[in-house]
């Protein structure tokens, strides 16, 4: 009989890290403004063009994620001790990808992206000329 309490016991322990990410309080300053208004308008100005890493669709100052609220908080503390925004972009786009920035910056990795949707107008531009000279 306590044998097949056993998988209860383990799916118990999985379980409760999950149940404990939401239980914990908010980073101090995910729903605080800076006291300096510059600052906050410089922290302001970065969290809407940080993307939401749980949400996908909203920027860190939209949504009410945990994780962006821990994200706000981060971006306000590196701003107050005088990091300029670009320089807290970088150590976001290295601490979580480039998939965080609204902005993404062309690199070795990201050409393709920025390279495949020119070469297919081109391609189609190439297409549409001679079935346009066929008919003529």
């Amino acid at each position: 009989m306590r044998w097949a309490l056993v998988p209860w016991a383990i799916l118990t322990m999985l379980a409760a890290p999950a149940g404990a990410q939401d239980s914990m309080p908010p980073a101090p300053y995910a729903y605080r403004q800076l006291d300096d208004a510059a600052q906050e308008a410089k922290a302001r100005a970065l969290m809407e063009t940080l993307r939401c890493l749980k949400c996908q669709s909203q920027s860190i100052a939209d949504s009410d994620a945990p994780m962006a609220g821990d994200m706000r908080s981060q971006v306000r503390i590196r701003i107050a001790a005088g990091e300029e925004p670009e320089a807290v972009r970088a150590w976001l786009i290295e601490r979580y990808g480039d998939y965080v920035s609204y902005k993404p910056e062309m690199s070795r990795s990201t050409w393709p992206l920025f390279a495949i949707p020119l070469l297919l107008a081109v391609v189609a531009a190439v297409i549409l000329a001679r079935r346009l000279r066929g008919r003529a």
